[in-house]
């Protein structure tokens, strides 16, 4: 019976081994035709051809800040105290024009007693010049000693120089009552006024703040090559559709005609620095706003679109060809994709300028780009 109990438990165990490494053959071979498989998988996609197209860009600006050229305070020349104010917060003024009246007590007090100083010495001068006179004719008779003749000349010329004095000092107090008056330094809007009638202030204090908003500036960082494309004089259309509304720090009046959100803003390029005659790595382009709507002010934008009215040929994939941030596609070549890095450019919304990485007629992925490798086999279909 044991004999029989042996052989019965060495053939189990043999089945036993026979069933595992079958089991292993059929595992290999299921794996050697999924990998056969997915090496003979395509997968569809569609796809461009890179070209040349009539580009018309559109930059997107996450901030701009404007600034004007135009604003200035209207300063306190002199010590005094703020009797009279001709102007209210957004009076228009002209440069020049009186904004505030000082009184400055010392000055009046002081003008007198110039113009006594002028009566004395003027009154001097007559005396010094009648008795000069009189030694004139005795000298000229030889009836008086040379020292005494120049005496009497010293003395008529020390009196002329204590008039010049007296003069001087009147017209220094003239000057000083002139500044009791607080003029415009430019054209423009009163935007604030920092200081009421009756505040007393001294030299050199600002009084009100005064700008002129209707032309206002910005400016942008650009490499060399896209500097290039751009010449002075150029105009562009600055668009603020994705801002809800203008907030106005300083309150400043609206145009007449002015659209809102809805406004387009002329801008043209006033200056590009380094100029493009020397070379640099980094360039700042300037651009000038007519703002003449009245709808900016001098602060920090969000959500801005600057639009170039002119067309430039430049080669352009879909936007959708490239990735999220934007630095690479995938290449379709013999069927197999190539994952590429390129340079952009400028864009309008559809289409992106390749600045290098791509050459005409290559054929870029379009379509489901997320998730795509190298080596990836392809059946693309292209989308004219």
């Amino acid at each position: 019976m044991k004999k029989f109990y042996f052989v019965g438990l060495v053939i189990i165990l043999m089945m036993a081994v026979g069933l595992i490494g079958y089991g292993a053959y059929l595992n290999k071979t299921d794996e050697n035709q999924i990998e056969m498989r997915m090496e003979s998988r395509t997968v569809p996609l569609q796809g461009e051809k890179a070209k040349f197209r009539n580009l018309q860009p559109i930059f997107v600006l996450e901030t701009i800040n404007l600034t004007s050229e135009e604003i200035a305070d209207a300063v306190a020349l002199i010590d005094g105290r703020i009797e009279k104010s001709f102007v209210q917060k957004n009076s228009a003024v002209d440069k020049g024009q009186v904004l505030f009246e000082l009184v400055n007590e010392d000055i009046p007090i002081k003008l007198q007693q110039a113009e006594s100083a002028i009566a004395k010495a003027e009154a001097q001068v007559l005396q010094s010049r009648n008795s000069f006179a009189r030694y004139e004719r005795l000298r000229e008779k030889n009836a008086t000693s040379l020292e005494k003749y120049d005496e009497a000349k010293l003395n008529f010329e020390a009196a002329q120089a204590n008039l010049r004095e007296a003069q001087a000092q009147k017209s220094q107090l003239l000057v000083q009552d002139s500044r009791q008056n607080v003029v415009a330094p430019i054209e423009g809007e009163v935007l604030i006024l920092y200081k009421q009638i009756g505040a007393f202030v001294t030299a050199g204090t600002p009084i009100a703040l005064v700008g002129n908003f209707s032309r206002l500036s910005f400016s942008l960082p650009v490499e060399d090559a896209q500097a290039k494309k751009i010449s002075v004089g150029e105009r562009f259309e600055l668009n603020f559709k994705n801002s809800r509304s203008f907030q106005k720090a300083y309150d400043t009046e609206y145009g007449a005609g002015n659209l809102g959100n809805e406004q387009t803003f002329p801008v043209f390029v006033k200056e590009i620095i380094p100029n493009l005659n020397q070379a640099a790595e980094m360039r700042k382009i300037i651009f000038e706003i007519d703002n003449r709507a009245g709808i900016l002010e001098q602060q920090t934008y969000n959500g801005v679109e600057l639009i170039r009215t002119s067309k430039h040929n430049a080669l352009t994939v879909p936007l959708g060809a490239l990735n999220e941030t934007k630095e690479f596609v995938f290449v379709v070549k013999e069927n197999i994709l190539e994952r590429r890095k390129v340079e952009i450019g400028a864009d309008d919304g559809k289409f992106a300028e390749i600045i290098s990485g791509l050459r005409e007629g290559e054929v870029v992925v379009t379509s489901a780009t997320k998730g795509l490798e190298d080596g990836t086999k392809v059946e693309i279909t292209l989308v004219e």
